[in-house]
């Protein structure tokens, strides 16, 4: 729980845009298929490719090196987005303060993403990965802060119900290509290309907030690191919103990281992992797109957040729950297929809810970016726990069973937010 503003409570509706109109169907669509690119970046690798060359290059060894890969990278996650984000506060290019880190951050993410594809060692790995995870964050960073940017509060439900649209298919066109590329290459060499190519509307677009030179802060180390510090005593809203978000993503963390192996070593899939993967990923996806934009517009409608956070965080657990009791292939598709439901209201209503207790207006990138390293940090803990848990404790029924306590309790301090109904 991290960075300062000096205001207290959340953002005044004065220092968002009024009519939405920033937020018109080609701005929300070119958002979002950015935003799918990202996570093609992303979860490409993280569902099958780190495994299946953590695999190749250490097969007795596959799980700690998966964990060795993931961890640093995440840990190089949870640094460079709220950096990235401040760093978007105080830029003062011409076509805007967002839009040149989204265009370099998908250039670098590609970038490694082309290392990953030549690694023939462990410590080329990491290299990449952490490569990947340094620039798709800039992206990322600059994306999420557009929507408070660019967006009133009233509508905030609708974008971030369309941005969980774009994770729900950045993570089932990554595991589609990473599966049907031809190979670990292959995959990686289609989804930087995809990265890339899903950024070019949005850039195109140039429709951005430019900071004038006169209006940037002066720089220095100092306050610029003391910024990420958000006392939660002065933001208690800010704080249980970070805490909640963090237990429910180191829920998924542990429930998505270990899937293939889950997969072959305690449901003994009968034919290939990778498809098998593929499988759930889309039943998933199917699943949370039919709630995800209906759960935004309805909390939008209602003006509540809360009761929709709570719910969905409720069945997350539930999905997590059967993976650790029903360890076959009929349980795991439907889990797969309760766990989209809770995720796609989660996904939508959660970030709105986010953008509802953020300190100030003027330092929403970073403020964002400090709520994503609730996002970065369970991909650091998560192969800490599972790898051991796995090992040594239980197995993948306690592993699961951990994670379906730990959505329950993000579900339930969600009450503790007073700002937001």
């Amino acid at each position: 729980m991290t960075a300062g503003g000096t205001a207290s409570g959340p953002v005044p509706e004065t220092a968002t845009p009024k009519n939405g109109a920033a937020a018109d169907g080609r701005w929300v669509g070119a958002l979002s298929l950015a935003g799918v690119g990202v996570w093609v970046g992303w979860f490409g690798p993280l569902q099958l490719l780190l495994a299946r060359q953590a695999e190749a290059l250490t097969p007795d060894h596959k799980a700690s090196t998966l964990a060795l890969v993931t961890g640093v990278g995440a840990a190089v996650s949870m640094v460079a987005n709220p950096v990235f984000g401040a760093l978007s506060d105080r830029t003062t290019a011409s076509v805007g303060r967002r839009i040149p880190w989204v265009a370099g951050g998908v250039a670098g993410g590609a970038a490694g993403l082309l290392v990953l594809a030549a690694a023939q060692s462990v410590a080329t790995v990491i290299v990449g990965w952490c490569l990947v995870q340094l620039a798709l964050n800039a992206a990322f960073a600059a994306l999420t802060a557009a929507v408070p940017d660019q967006v009133p509060p009233r509508r905030r439900g609708l974008v971030g119900g369309w941005l969980g649209v774009s994770q729900v298919v950045g993570i089932l066109v990554g595991t589609a290509l990473a599966t049907l590329a031809g190979g670990v290459v292959a995959g990686y060499l289609a989804c930087a290309v995809f990265t890339v190519v899903a950024a070019v509307p949005y850039v195109l677009m140039r429709r951005d907030t430019p900071l004038a030179r006169a209006a940037r802060p002066d720089f220095r180390w100092r306050t610029f690191l003391g910024g990420f510090w958000i006392d939660p005593r002065r933001h208690p809203d800010f704080g249980w919103a970070w805490l909640t978000r963090f237990l429910m993503n180191l829920s998924y963390s542990i429930s998505t990281m270990y899937l293939l192996y889950y997969l072959t070593d305690a449901v003994r899939y009968e034919g290939d992992a990778d498809n098998g993967v593929l499988i759930l990923t889309a039943l998933n996806a199917l699943t949370l797109l039919s709630t995800v934009v209906i759960g935004g517009i309805r909390s939008d409608r209602s003006g509540r957040r809360k009761p929709y956070v709570m719910w969905s965080g409720l069945v997350i657990s539930a999905a997590t729950l059967l993976l650790a009791v029903w360890q076959t292939w009929t349980g795991a598709v439907v889990a797969s297929l309760v766990l989209g439901l809770g995720f796609g209201v989660y996904t939508a209503v959660d970030f709105a809810l986010l953008t509802d207790v953020l300190p100030t207006a003027e330092d929403r990138g970073k403020d964002l970016g400090v709520i994503n390293i609730a996002n970065a940090l369970p991909q650091v803990l998560a192969p800490v726990v599972a790898a051991p848990v796995v090992t040594h404790f239980g197995g993948y029924t306690t592993l699961y069973a951990l994670a379906g306590a730990l959505a329950l309790a993000g579900s339930v301090l969600v009450r503790r937010i007073r700002s937001v109904p």
